[in-house]
């Protein structure tokens, strides 16, 4: 069974398509928004710092797990470890990652709303106020939003039932140096406006007197979060990797193209916005409200590049979402074609007719569902929490521990050696990273998110 199953083609396919997981929207808006809130260049040499030290350890866990066993994320646990409860690990990806794909879909969806609004040139000649009420407005309505997410999520289906050759592999050599091409012609346009070098100071000039402890916990939660750790993807595609695929590259090539487009994304926004004097907020407003109105100005006078310049944003946006999609989509696939027998075509149209059931909940919670609360948040919000918040810093701490404690290290390191290119003293650090500093770090994160810390310093404080 393990020989028949198809994986990567090459060593290229399985590096584009794991970035292509760990690159997603998050990338664009909140990397460049945390690094210019909490010390610019300070922050991205601390964040650097957890990529190495938290990001890629976990990242090659997942690695182990998957290519060793060539099994779904699930099964993967039970193969390693039968008849313990470390299977309920494997379920945690597999769960964490359908709940995130379907409320990750309405997002991603309306990428293809601004697409078309770009399209039809509806940015040109309005104001900051309608710009934001027309966001508000779209959101709210209970039709197009809908539809856009079902769209996205057709979209992603129909490269998944392609399978993992000829759709998820194919797909990412196309999308990700695409992707590229375009961050690389917006960054361009943006550095030749007038007053970038504002935006470039609000990015990259280290204010070191902004770093305190809640940047160091920000910046191993974007860490952890912006690879997509602990969601099951990145086990699933490790599942498909060949023999000769190099994990501890893989992983770090993956970890610097994840880097490189939040950092180029970052030069996108921040000099665009500085150079009309807007400064970017956080979150969907950033993205589909302060921009649309800094692409009108930026290149007043010029509506040619302020329409171009739009355009390839948001296609931009949708290319980065639906790498993520694909992966988080082939978790689930993965995990019903093979534990339950089905066909993937069938294991496919589950996920993606629940996901569209779900996703539609959390769409219209945004609209006219929004006084339905379930611990005081709306739907979308609930899905957001629980697998933010809680689900993937348990998972990813429960790998590292898994893989840095349980697992026999003659395999651990049989799968890291590659054919002995490897450093027995890199394997300690690996291990003793896997041991003790990232659960300890990942624990620091949950615990924070949770707002535990907060809690005790007003506690000491009264």
């Amino acid at each position: 069974m393990k020989n028949e199953r198809i994986g990567f083609g090459s060593k290229l396919g399985a590096v584009l398509a794991s970035a292509g997981s760990a690159v997603g929207l998050g990338n664009v808006w909140r990397f460049p928004y945390e690094t210019g809130q909490h010390g610019g260049a300070a922050f991205i040499l601390i964040y650097l710092g957890c990529i190495i030290f938290f990001g890629v350890p976990i990242m090659m866990s997942e690695f182990v797990i998957g290519r060793n066993t060539h099994c779904n994320t699930a099964g993967a646990y039970k193969k390693l470890a039968p008849g313990t409860p470390w299977k309920w690990v494997g379920f945690l990806g597999v769960l964490t990652g359908f709940l995130i794909l379907s409320y990750y879909s309405v997002v991603a969806g309306w990428t293809l709303e601004y697409i078309f609004e770009a399209l039809g040139n509806a940015f040109s000649g309005k104001t900051a106020a309608q710009f934001e009420s027309s966001f508000s407005e779209f959101t709210q309505d209970p039709f197009r939003p809908v539809l856009w997410m079902i769209v996205f999520l057709l979209l992603t289906h129909y490269i998944v039932v392609k399978g993992v050759d000829k759709g998820i592999e194919r797909s990412s050599k196309i999308m990700m140096p695409l992707l590229f091409v375009i961050v690389i012609i917006l960054v361009f346009c943006s550095l030749s406006l007038d007053n970038s070098e504002k935006g470039l100071d609000f990015l990259l000039k280290p204010d070191f007197s902004k770093v305190n402890s809640d940047v160091f916990l920000g910046a191993m939660g974007q860490a952890f979060f912006s690879l997509s750790l602990g969601m099951g993807a990145l086990c699933t595609y490790a599942s498909y990797f060949t023999p000769e695929t190099n994990l501890t590259k893989t992983a770090f090539s993956v970890a610097t193209i994840d880097t490189l487009v939040a950092i180029l994304a970052g030069l996108i926004i921040f000099p665009a916005a500085f150079s009309v004097g807007i400064e970017p907020d956080k979150g969907a407003s950033l993205v589909f409200i302060t921009l649309p109105n800094v692409f009108q100005q930026a290149f007043h006078g010029l509506p040619v590049l302020s329409y171009i310049f739009a355009l390839m944003f948001y296609v931009l946006l949708a290319i980065a979402a639906l790498t993520s999609t694909i992966s988080l989509h082939e978790v689930a696939t993965a995990y019903l074609h093979e534990e339950f027998g089905i066909t993937r075509k069938k294991a496919a149209c589950m996920v993606t007719s629940v996901c569209i059931f779900l996703g539609i909940f959390c769409s219209l919670s945004l609209g006219i569902m929004h006084n339905v609360k379930v611990f005081g948040l709306n739907i979308f919000d609930l899905f957001d929490y629980a697998t933010t918040k809680i689900m993937l810093p348990v998972g990813g701490m429960f790998i590292s521990i898994f893989v840095g404690w349980y697992l026999d290290k003659k395999l651990v390191w049989s799968e890291i050696m590659n054919e002995g290119h490897l450093h027995r003293s890199f394997f300690k650090v690996f291990i003793f990273i896997l041991r003790f500093v990232a659960p300890i770090g990942i624990a620091l994160i949950f615990l924070n998110e949770l707002g535990l810390f907060k809690i005790i310093e007003k506690a000491l404080t009264k």
